[in-house]
């Protein structure tokens, strides 16, 4: 059988490929489904090459050729149609559709064979834009092109891709990333672009696809879009409206969008053609705030956030633009508003305040210039650089007023981004105060704007974000921190989930330690929340912490923190640190590392919004441990410890200037107190494999630096292994069972210290009493291990070890090597220690002996023949004390 030809389309008849495709659907009875590829109309080459990389991958499916491709593609499928497995819907089996695979759009095409029980599977790259329907399912990915996401697949797969199949692929990739410029663009992108140009995609071939030629006909209208081309700012965005009037016009539009695209590199796009029966609307967005999808459905249009037409009946093209405006106005926001980057909370200064006074205040907080306000008005900014100049020329206690900027300067929190330029470029300030309501509520700095030009685009987070909460906890504590967040809002407040939590959740390792944030009072709220929930808060107004203790029989944890967003400045290196009531972004800005600085807005209104002022999540990312700023460690030496602690919890690495700083200030914790550094120590002796972080700490010189003689090295590894092994297999039982493993492990780092190097490590770390007492008894018996060895009688071997605890013991039976020691370790642990003779205090006296030190000597003469053999029953204990008696002593040894 050989494919069907039509010599009048030079592309219609079926490809060997198409027809091989074909083929492969198995000829049974009448009835038997089949599986189709489909995409949009007016299709480009992104979606053409979607529907070859579905092919690859789904080998028994059709890929189903669009009835209007574009005209670069009519071209290019001319030339290379042989080789490419598209079928035409008119050639298509008649059977029923079972499934349908479709690609780079949201919307399907609907065709012969499909029914309500057709199953869908939608592949593109924007994000989901509709309810799922029952048999729908969705997988997309952050690219710049659908091709990718397929192209990802097929290498993994390792599928065979000849040079033209790599061609189109590349060719979908590059038209819609704007040949990897645009900035939708992704490092999968390029990756996939490389792999492809390995495979032998032929970039010449590409390029002169990419920019086909115009007609004559495109060409002159593309010179009247450009001569009516118009652009109109939205918030700081740029959009460009193009209008013609094209009547008897038959070619495609889509590629004069482009070139203007191109050309004036607006943040959106809208094309406006009249042509004889209608409108012919195309539009392009390149910002993530601008759909014009949404605005092409006002127009009875569609496609995606990033690409849609419309075609309008019935209006005049005067109006459809005038109606066009209007939706502008009301459906674009600033792509980032400066309430976004602003930080909320701020200082502001009096104009009578002396620049000693205001040096102070910046040196205190660490701010670069502060608002000055009189009477509830902005009227200046005062700079660091105009406070040096004064401190220069000696007027310490002139007042700030003949010094500031003057002006009342200032953005809202709804400005765009632009405008604050703006503003800072008219009056040369790196920093902008913020007001709202006729109040200054924060300040905006140039640092904001840099981290914003910096930082990756951000995407739409909250539903996913969200649906992680709700997938972390249990729905009693879900209905717990909704009700907070619904209390706090009442209050006017803000409230946010901090630190670790929010760590572990993008890294998909939940946990139920929460940390809460509030803008606002938290001691309040919490009292407020209690009168909600029940319970009972306790509170410390130093610092405004607050906990919810909770009932346990209703919620999963016992407590719920609360803590008032809050900063901290450092009267001097490994102090504790002053506290004053701030924003959350200064908040976060106090703790150690970057990826502690990842905050979740709870309120109503930007549930699962993600705050991350600090590049965070990028770090998490990379698996690094970073400090935020370079003093870090000085402000808290003990950080050193914790990044160790989470280096090796996590699996990270300490970032190289990290571990530089860390070097720089190892002196430090001698500065540092002992409870501080006790504290990290046991979190890290608390941890699954604390010897990881124990001997990351020797590498970075920190254990030296705490006390010399401390080491982690192969042999406290394996102690540390043993000592494991064998609680795990309740090889020995401790006869304290609620004995802690950490001071076991810690027994274990401190076993190779002298007597007096651990008098000293136990007084300077401030060690509880009973926890030293078992130091002290590990550091004897090591030293009587020797005798201990010589020792073959059981008595002497009760002797030496009666005085010492179970759990010193136990920490010298996992350290010690020699095996004789070890039997005798567990000779007294299992056996000698539980003997007892029959005979005791008052069997002696109803024997007629009076109550005397005698007794004592009399019961221990007794034990240790019981433990030698000696004696083994009532009558031989009788007979040995009537014997020990006779004698008139009990100094048998």
């Amino acid at each position: 059988m050989t494919p069907p030809v039509n010599p009048y389309d030079p592309y219609a008849r079926l490809s060997i490929a198409a027809f091989t495709a074909i083929m492969r659907v198995p000829y049974q009875e009448r009835g038997v489904s089949m599986e189709v590829i489909l995409t949009h109309e007016n299709t480009d080459f992104d979606a053409l090459a979607s529907l070859l990389g579905a092919s690859k991958l789904y080998p028994e499916a059709i890929p189903v050729l669009p009835r209007r491709p574009n005209r670069n593609l009519r071209h290019f499928l001319t030339l290379y149609w042989d080789e490419l497995p598209f079928v035409r819907a008119d050639d298509l089996p008649r059977r029923p559709i079972g499934r349908v695979i479709l690609v780079d759009t949201q919307a399907l095409t609907q065709l012969k064979g499909m029914s309500s029980q057709t199953k869908v599977r939608i592949i593109d790259h924007h994000a989901l834009a509709q309810e799922l329907a029952p048999g729908t399912t969705y997988s997309g990915g952050e690219t710049g092109a659908t091709t990718t996401i397929l192209v990802e697949q097929i290498s993994q797969d390792r599928l065979p891709l000849s040079p033209i199949e790599a061609t189109l692929l590349l060719l979908g990739i590059y038209e819609d990333t704007g040949s990897l410029s645009y900035p939708s663009t992704t490092p999968r992108d390029v990756r996939c672009a490389a792999w492809l140009l390995e495979q032998g995609a032929n970039l010449e071939v590409v390029n002169k696809f990419l920019h086909h030629p115009l007609s004559e006909e495109q060409r002159q209208l593309y010179d009247q879009l450009l001569e009516n081309s118009q652009t109109h700012e939205f918030d700081g965005q740029s959009v460009v409206i193009a209008i013609a009037s094209a009547k008897g016009y038959v070619e495609e539009i889509s590629p004069l969008a482009h070139k203007l695209r191109d050309l004036f590199e607006p943040a959106a796009l809208f094309v406006l053609v009249e042509l004889d029966e209608y409108t012919q609307m195309v539009a392009r967005s390149s910002s993530e705030t601008i759909d014009v999808a949404e605005i092409a459905a006002h127009f009875d249009g569609g496609g995606h956030g990033q690409a849609a037409a419309a075609r309008i009946q019935g209006q005049p093209l005067a109006q459809v633009q005038a109606k066009l405006l209007e939706l502008l106005k009301t459906h674009i926001k600033p792509a980032v508003t400066v309430g976004q980057i602003m930080s909320y909370g701020v200082h502001t200064l009096p104009p009578d305040t002396t620049v000693a006074e205001a040096a102070e205040m910046m040196r205190r907080y660490g701010h670069e210039g502060f608002p000055v306000e009189e009477k509830g008005q902005i009227v200046g900014i005062l700079t660091r650089g105009q406070i040096d100049r004064a401190l220069q020329l000696g007027f310490d206690n002139a007042s700030v007023n003949f010094y500031m900027y003057k002006g009342e300067v200032s953005v809202c929190p709804d400005d765009s981004v632009q405008k604050l330029q703006d503003v800072m470029m008219e009056h040369g300030l790196g920093q902008v105060p913020v007001v709202e309501g006729g109040e200054v509520i924060g300040i905006v700095t140039r640092t904001d704007l840099i981290k914003l030009w910096s930082a990756p685009p951000p995407r739409p987070r909250r539903a996913e974000i969200a649906q992680l909460i709700e997938d972390a906890l249990p729905a009693p504590l879900l209905e717990l921190i909704q009700k907070a967040s619904q209390t706090a809002a009442q209050m006017g407040y803000s409230l946010y989930v901090v630190g670790g939590f929010v760590r572990d959740l993008l890294l998909r390792t939940p946990t139920l330690d929460l940390d809460l944030v509030v803008e606002g009072d938290a001691i309040a709220l919490a009292r407020r929340l209690r009168r909600r929930v029940g319970g009972r808060v306790t509170s410390h107004a130093r610092f405004g912490t607050a906990k919810l203790i909770l009932d346990e029989r209703a919620f999963p944890i016992p407590y719920l923190d609360f803590v008032t967003a809050r900063t901290e400045f450092y009267e001097h290196p490994t102090a504790l640190p002053q506290v004053e009531r701030s924003s959350i972004k200064q908040d976060l800005h106090r703790r150690d590392f970057t990826i502690n600085t990842l905050a979740i807005c709870l309120d109503p209104d930007r549930y699962g919004e993600l705050l991350d002022f600090y590049g965070g999540e990028q770090d998490l990312k990379k698996g690094l441990i970073r400090v935020l700023h370079s003093l870090s460690f000085v402000e808290d030496p003990t950080r050193m410890l914790r990044a160790a602690r989470l280096e090796q919890r996590l699996g990270f690495h300490i970032e190289e200037r990290t571990e530089e700083l860390i070097g720089n200030a190892l002196d430090l914790l001698d500065r540092t107190t002992g409870e501080r550094i006790r504290h990290e120590l046991y979190l890290i002796l608390e941890e699954e494999k604390p010897e990881e972080a124990l001997c990351r700490l020797d590498e970075l010189g920190v254990l030296a630096q705490i006390r010399p003689g401390l080491k982690c090295d192969d042999w406290l590894r394996e102690r540390f292994r043993r000592l494991r092994a064998s609680l795990e297999a309740g090889s020995w039982e401790l006869a304290t069972s609620n004995q802690q493993t950490h001071i076991l492990y810690l027994a274990l780092l401190t076993y190779r210290l002298s007597a007096s190097d651990l008098e000293s490590l136990i007084n300077r770390l401030k060690i509880a009493s009973e926890e030293a007492t078992l130091l002290r008894q590990v550091n004897e018996l090591r030293s009587s291990t020797s005798e201990l060895a010589e020792k073959h009688r059981s008595s002497a071997i009760y002797r030496l070890l009666k005085h010492y605890s179970e759990p010193a013991i136990f920490v010298l039976w996992i350290a010690t090597d020699a095996e004789p020691v070890r039997e005798k370790l567990e000779l007294y642990h299992r056996t000698l220690r539980f003997v007892e003779p029959e005979i005791d205090g008052d069997y002696l006296k109803a024997m007629g002996l009076k109550p005397a030190p005698l007794f004592g000597h009399i019961l221990s003469a007794l034990r240790d023949a019981r433990l030698d053999g000696e004696v083994g029953n009532l009558a031989e204990e009788e007979a040995f004390v009537e014997k020990l008696l006779a004698k008139g002593g009990t100094n048998r040894f």
